[in-house]
């Protein structure tokens, strides 16, 4: 099997983070940014009630809040990227590579019937890449 082959036949289900860390829209960015400083994540997903809403994502913070000079008291619904970009778990990890870099991004959330059960990164792929 060539190696395009393989990374065909890897899903993104098989690599993604399933574990997810939500906040509210009215969730302070000093208050988001510590819970990815202890969870030693690079993204949290934004829920408003049962929808999901956007992310935030450590390059959020270098681009709108630090760049723009915003108060850390800022809500995390006026810094998130939005809308969601998702991904179905059962496509391939190309596919996943090929939509971050015509989007422009790192992250995706993961989709199962059309309920949020991971995320992939573009660290996700560069570690399989890499085996």
């Amino acid at each position: 099997m060539n190696q395009e082959n393989f990374n065909n036949s890897i899903k993104v289900q098989d690599i993604m983070t399933r574990t997810l860390i939500t906040v509210n829209p009215d969730t302070t960015a000093i208050q988001v940014a510590k819970m990815m400083e202890q969870g030693r994540i690079g993204a949290v997903i934004v829920k408003d009630g049962d929808d999901l809403v956007g992310i935030v994502t450590d390059r959020d913070y270098a681009t709108k809040v630090a760049a723009n000079n915003l108060s850390l008291d800022t809500a995390v619904g006026k810094i998130m990227s939005s809308p969601l970009i998702t991904i179905n778990h059962d496509e391939p990890i190309t596919a996943a590579a090929e939509m971050m870099a015509s989007k422009k991004i790192r992250k995706l959330a993961v989709s199962n019937n059309g309920k949020i059960t991971g995320i992939i990164t573009s660290t996700d792929l560069v570690k399989q890449l890499a085996k």
